[in-house]
């Protein structure tokens, strides 16, 4: 029986981290918990199977079956794969990814020798720390590029499955990587960078084609995401009331404890950015986890005698891997960086003894905190299809942000934290509902 596939639609996509990328690796470190995925030259890398994955489940079952492969069909039956996704490789300042070991790596790709930890601790229903949890997670720059291959068999009829593949990879929901809910993993198309083509498959012509990943095409990269339907979008647009602080988990020779900064990679000067200062999304999925819970009680009339509605709340937020019903969650959220402007104000504190109220000795501690009166935005995507309690809930706790009834970051129980602004929801200014 003659091949039904006549056409090869071939596109090299350049991607840049519009968020820290947490592409983790099994390999095992000295210096970090999760160090991410090197290639052959030890720099950052993005897996093809990883790509392939994030994108069939953004399609029905019946377009990914056909398109990727069924994979739960009777072995006889079973139809193959008809995409090839390369690996994503690391551009250098020029552009170009290196396909061949390197013997010396320019000042460019040894920015990426040394790259960002992230430090995390486990957190209980309770919104406490669990005992021995502290973690840490090596993670991409911030504009960081990646250029990888997808590769597309198709019939006479395909061109709408193409375009509707292209316009997934370019969507806001189209996010690689681990802890998408927590920050990271926000990518977006670089479409003056990227290019496609379309060859008869059995053409001379793609027979002979370069295989690199550093060649260009000759149609234009031209197809815009569409809006997506099924999230709902929110923009928290806050204002620091006074001082804050999300810490590093650092001191320095000023204060033992410190804000957390992070620099980000720059293209265009071809070196890292200054230091920006960074307010992680999963210090707001925290406080959010946390005070949603209290809504959905208050809205449920459950007391402590009553279940506390933490299970509720897992289609929102997710629950952990130990939990009998494991679930990512239908958050997705983006890290903000902010142009290090803020000013500095050291506090001085000391320990007291609980039982005599008295200074314990050589318990004296600093902190330094930023004070800063610009807007600072926070994107939040969710997904639409939520219990209206649930969502509720959770719209209370964005809105007890923009009022100050809660604070962010660390040291909140010493006044530091609470910002003001307005929340708004597609667009719209969110205007609360009983």
């Amino acid at each position: 029986m003659a091949n039904k596939y006549t056409k090869r639609y071939v596109a090299n996509i350049v991607i840049e981290a519009a968020t820290p990328l947490k592409v983790g690796s099994s390999d095992v470190d000295m210096l970090q918990d999760t160090p991410v995925q090197k290639d052959w030259n030890e720099l950052p890398m993005i897996l093809g199977t990883s790509i392939a994955g994030v994108l069939r489940k953004e399609f029905d079952a019946a377009f990914a079956n056909d398109v990727f492969g069924d994979e739960y069909a009777k072995k006889k039956e079973n139809k193959g794969s008809r995409i090839i996704i390369s690996n994503a490789l690391l551009c250098d300042e020029d552009m170009q990814v290196q396909e061949k070991l390197l013997v010396k790596k320019t000042s460019f790709l040894k920015l990426f020798e040394n790259l960002p930890l992230r430090d995390h601790t486990a957190i209980t229903d309770k919104g406490v720390a669990k005992e021995n949890s502290k973690f840490d997670e090596e993670v991409v720059y911030k504009g960081s590029r990646f250029k990888f291959r997808l590769e597309f068999i198709a019939n006479e009829d395909d061109k709408p499955k193409w375009t509707k593949l292209l316009e997934t990879v370019n969507s806001k929901i189209f996010r690689l990587g681990s802890g998408t809910t927590k920050g990271f993993g926000n990518v977006h198309v670089l479409s003056d960078r990227s290019s496609y083509d379309v060859f008869d498959l059995d053409s001379d012509e793609y027979r002979s084609h370069s295989s690199s990943l550093n060649m260009s095409y000759s149609k234009p990269f031209d197809f815009t995401a569409k809006e997506i339907q099924k999230y709902d979008t929110y923009l928290l647009e806050i204002t620091p009331d006074d001082f804050f602080i999300f810490g590093s988990g650092f001191g320095d020779d000023d204060a033992d404890a410190t804000p957390v900064f992070e620099p980000v990679i720059d293209y265009e000067t071809k070196e890292l950015s200054a230091q920006k200062i960074l307010v992680p999304a999963s210090s707001i999925k925290g406080a959010l986890a946390h005070r949603a819970l209290f809504h959905y009680n208050k809205i449920m009339g459950n007391t402590i005698e009553k279940e506390n509605g933490v299970a509720a709340l897992h289609q929102v937020f997710g629950a952990a891997k130990d939990e009998e019903n494991e679930s990512k969650g239908k958050l997705l959220m983006s890290d903000c960086f902010m142009a290090d402007k803020a000013s500095r104000k050291i506090f001085d504190h000391v320990s007291i003894d609980r039982f005599t109220g008295g200074a314990i000795d050589g318990a004296l501690f600093q902190e330094k905190t930023l004070h800063d009166d610009r807007v600072y935005e926070i994107e939040i995507l969710l997904e639409k299809d939520l219990d209206k309690e649930a969502l509720k809930a959770f719209e209370s706790a964005l809105q007890d942000i923009t009022t100050g009834m809660l604070p962010l970051g660390g040291m909140t129980t010493k006044g530091h934290g609470f910002f003001s602004g307005t929340l708004f929801k597609n667009g719209v200014k969110y205007e609360v509902t009983n």
